[in-house]
């Protein structure tokens, strides 16, 4: 999706085409801003709000010739109603209790971390991260950054999620889990206790990164309704399921 500049005194480049990460064939391209100085939370608000994802100390977003199919997406927060199986998922996972620390990488989360990328990306780079990799994914941010972690009523950590606090809403950065933990979706679990603590204290959306038009492993977010995508025209409805609010996302190629 097409993103307008966001107007300022920073500097933004293009990076090179590189292999697309999520529709193979094609190629993508990114536009990057560096995030720094004393008022990097305030940029990294406006470049939230204008559809740029954090990575690190850069914010970014795709910016691809000829192709439409990517869209950064949110949750609007007070409204979303969890379906019946969101619920079931919320019932059978009651007993994890989430607490909010600061971004700070520990052992304990990179051990569930290694194992995650073993079992569910293991040919990805992640997979290849040693600690210190781990340690700048959580602390290398100049903004504020959250590590939400969750743990089981014998205090074992079972899922953690990265995300920092923009002015109106939490984004998630990256979220893990135990992958042989004997429980339902912890990844839709996490999602909707965001949604839950936002609203708990008075912010209004759940940022959930890229949602990409016919990339299956992007389905999930689909199903947190209501959900708005960033394009030309500002933050509009995003119903996957219906060809009238995802038309824009289908053009390229």
């Amino acid at each position: 999706m097409k993103h307008k500049p966001v107007p300022g005194t920073h500097f933004f480049f293009a990076t090179a085409p590189i292999p697309c990460p999520y529709l193979p064939g094609r190629m993508e391209r990114r536009l990057v801003a560096e995030l720094g100085g004393p008022h990097a939370d305030a940029f990294h608000d406006t470049l939230s709000q204008a559809g740029f994802r954090r990575s690190h100390r850069f914010a970014y977003v795709p910016v691809c010739r000829d192709c439409h199919a990517c869209a950064t997406v949110r949750i609007v927060a007070p409204e979303l109603r969890p379906s019946r199986t969101q619920r079931r998922i919320l019932s059978r996972n009651a007993d994890l209790v989430g607490r909010e620390r600061p971004a700070r990488a520990t052992h304990e989360q990179f051990t569930l971390f290694h194992r995650y990328q073993n079992a569910r990306h293991g040919g990805g780079e992640m997979a290849r991260m040693d600690f210190f990799d781990y340690q700048a994914l959580v602390e290398d941010t100049p903004v504020q950054t959250l590590v939400f972690e969750f743990r089981d009523a014998a205090g074992t950590l079972v899922a953690a999620c990265i995300a920092d606090r923009v002015s109106d809403g939490l984004s998630a950065v990256y979220s893990f889990f135990d992958p042989a933990a004997p429980r339902a979706s912890l990844g839709t679990f996490m999602i909707l206790w965001l949604v839950e603590r936002a609203v708990a204290v008075g912010l209004g959306h759940v940022y959930l990164g890229f949602w990409v038009a016919d990339c299956p492993k992007m389905a999930y977010k689909g199903r947190f309704q209501p959900l708005e995508a960033y394009t030309p025209e500002g933050w509009q409805p995003l119903r996957p399921d219906d060809p009238e609010t995802t038309r824009h996302f289908r053009s390229g190629g």
